[in-house]
Parts: structure tokens; sequence; C-alpha cells
């Protein structure tokens, strides 16, 4: 699995501390419906989580579907938490047992790679001593997208929050930003795999990142599964990444929204990767029987 094009998309959402659209085709909303039910017409809305300038601002068909909803629902609301609540969160899913350093828990290849990394940027790798292989990559890929021009506060997951907030709109999430921390203990037997792959990345960043931006601005879905087929390989790193990044997320999810759907209509905001591949919410909507159509 190329696992810094990964990293690059679901950062922000993960470990978050502190567009003009007209120029470009329209980034794909998907109305859910299901004949024959009293069913109250839903959307969902594929995002990227961190964005460029041209992003700041979003397409008015969104906006228009969030305000016929009766709730918003993303995958973790942040807004709920000050930087301090978020660091405190986040940090002991970051930290490694007493005993073990970054070093212990790596190939001495890998980690004179990071060493040259953080010297190179006169930057002393002892701060990281004992973080987990994966923050440390995690730190790491957020300063690449940040140089290459990249924000959180463009992302598009934070401006729906926020405007559903300035407009008193409820908003709901799928998961807690535990359970999201939590994924990255599932892939640790694969550290040096996950260092190896990031750096052999780093140089393509723009390029594999700038695919999946444009994906989202075009409103490809068949881009956006090329894409998640350049992401998720077939080998083992990138089988089981698949499986616990998003397999396992993407039925978890159904299984709250479905009996929702019923009665309530809800606007949907997830990583634009969860809507990709057969085992992706717009194709396992449709296997239950929901017409799911592009707007």
């Amino acid at each position: 699995m190329k696992f810094l094009l990964k990293l690059t998309y679901i950062f922000t959402l993960l470990i978050l501390i502190s567009f003009s659209t007209s120029i470009f085709a329209s980034p794909s909303l998907w109305l859910v419906e299901k004949e024959g039910s009293p069913f109250n017409q839903s959307y969902i809305f594929g995002t990227v989580h961190v964005g460029d300038a041209s992003m700041a601002k979003l397409p008015n068909k969104v906006i228009s579907a969030i305000k016929e909803t009766d709730e918003v629902i993303v995958e973790v609301d942040i807004s709920k938490f000050t930087p301090f609540e978020i660091q405190s969160k986040t940090m002991p899913f970051m930290m490694l047992p007493a005993g073990k350093t970054l070093k212990s828990e790596l190939k001495a290849k890998n980690y004179q790679v990071i060493e040259s990394y953080f010297k190179q940027k006169s930057i002393d790798i002892n701060l990281f001593s004992t973080m987990r292989p994966w923050a440390v990559m995690l730190i790491i890929t957020q300063m690449e997208y940040q140089n290459a021009g990249y924000s959180e506060n463009n992302g598009i997951d934070k401006q729906i929050i926020a405007f559903a907030n300035r407009n008193k709109i409820k908003v709901g999430q799928l998961e807690t930003l535990e359970q999201q921390l939590s994924i990255f203990s599932k892939l640790s037997p694969y550290n040096d795999v996950m260092v190896s792959d990031t750096f052999e990345q780093l140089n393509d960043m723009n390029t594999h990142f700038e695919s999946l931006i444009n994906s989202w601005k075009n409103g490809s879905l068949e881009d956006l599964n090329k894409y998640y087929q350049e992401v998720f390989t077939q080998d083992e790193f990138g089988k089981l990444g698949e499986k616990v990044m998003l397999v396992d997320r993407n039925q978890n999810w159904l299984k709250q929204l479905a009996p929702r759907f019923k009665n309530e209509s809800l606007f949907i905001a997830v990583g634009a990767l969860h809507l990709a591949s057969e085992q992706g919410l717009i194709q396992q909507l449709r296997k239950q029987g929901y017409k799911i159509t592009k707007k």
C-alpha cells in the first residue's frame, strides 16, 4: 500500500491540533433514495480533508443540499474539541510503551532515513524518540503537504462542519476520535514497510495527491476508483490497510445509517475514498436497494 497517500488523505481528521469552484467540473454529490418506503431524501458527499486555495468555498449545490436536510453526518466532529482536548486525546495513541523507542521499533536503515530527513530540516530526531513510527510518518506527511500548498483550513470536512454550525444545523458523527486513532495500532506489525513506503512516495507526493484533489474537483468516480487501486495495492500490507481503513469502517457506517434513512433526511460527508470501489458506500447502498443518483 502506498502509505504516504493514505496518510496524506486522512491526516487532518486524525490529528488536527490547532473555490472558487467555477473553473472546475463540479464535485460529486449523490442523492440517496429508496423506492416504496416513507423515505426522506438524503445526500452523500465525498470530501478531502485538506485542500488548496481553490477549494476555499463550498459548491453551491452542497450548500443547498445541506439546507434541505435535518442533520449533517461526518466521520468525526472535530469542532467539539479545543486544540488542547484534541492533543490530550491524541498523544496517548502516538506514544510508545515504556522501554521502547522509535529506534528500537525500526530496522536501522529505516531509522537512519528518518534521522537524515529531520537533519536536513535542522530538526532533532530525539524530539520523536518515544513516538510510534506511524505518528512520526504522519508528522512528516503533514510537513510535506503543507510545503506543497495544502491546508486543513481548505479541507472540505472542516468547511461543512463550520457551515452547519453557523446555520444551527445538527452535526452528528460516525466515529469517535479515539476509534480513528486506534486504526493505526492494527498496522504496527508493518512499521518498516510503512516507513519505506512513505519515503519512496515523498518525491511523488505532489503528483499523487494532486490526482486525488483533481478527481474530487472533477467529480469523477472513475478517476477516484483508479486512485483507490493505486493506494491499496494487493500486497499483504495493502490488503490489511484497505480492510481496516475503509472496508470495515464502511460496513460499520452502513449499519448506523440504513435505519436512519427511513425516517430522516441526512447529509453525509465522508472521505472521498469511502465512496470508491465495490466496497464503497455507493455500491454497497445500491446492493441494499437504494437508488443513488449523481447530482
